[in-house]
């Protein structure tokens, strides 16, 4: 079965199990490998739960009009760009680590310590062991292949919204 011939549900219902696979797949290396997310990790699973909730509530509305099928991929994309910033941002941390600190309080100390604001801006300029590789895959770190999939995600659902309507839902 092709999956590009599959209607706007089940392509955003894919993606959807797509992201919450890869949450899994997070919490499964964490528990069972030993890797503790850094907070940018931490980051990346939101925007993947995030994603993966806004896709799957797309699919369950499964719009006919294209209009609204371009106002769900509106919304993923952005999503998606919001978790691809978070992942490059991490993938640039372990490739520039000299300049970087290497270590720093560990998230937990930071969420009960800082105000919101202020902890995600302590987050995003790379506290914690975020420049540290702990695991590769076909020469890419967790966060590389984040990044990849949040590329891929986008690029699946604006496919899936701009396509030309099938007869299906």
């Amino acid at each position: 079965m092709n999956p590009f011939a599959w209607s706007f549900r089940a392509q955003f219902l894919a993606a959807s199990a797509v992201c919450f696979a890869l949450v899994g797949f997070a919490i499964f290396s964490q528990l069972q490998w030993g890797l503790d997310p850094c907070p940018l990790c931490i980051f990346q699973r939101f925007a993947f739960i995030a994603l993966g909730i806004v896709l799957l509530a797309g699919g369950l509305a499964a719009p006919r009009r294209p209009a609204w099928r371009r106002v769900w991929a509106v919304i993923a994309v952005a999503t998606a760009a919001v978790g691809a910033a978070i992942a490059g941002r991490h993938t640039w941390l372990q490739l520039n680590p000299p300049e970087i600190p290497a270590c720093g309080p560990p998230f937990e100390f930071l969420r009960d310590t800082l105000s919101t604001t202020s902890l995600i801006r302590r987050v995003m300029t790379g506290t914690g062991d975020c420049g540290n590789v702990d695991w590769t895959f076909l020469g890419l770190s967790m966060p590389a292949w984040s990044l990849l999939w949040f590329v891929l995600l986008a690029a699946w659902v604006l496919y899936a919204a701009l396509r030309r309507s099938s007869r299906r839902n």
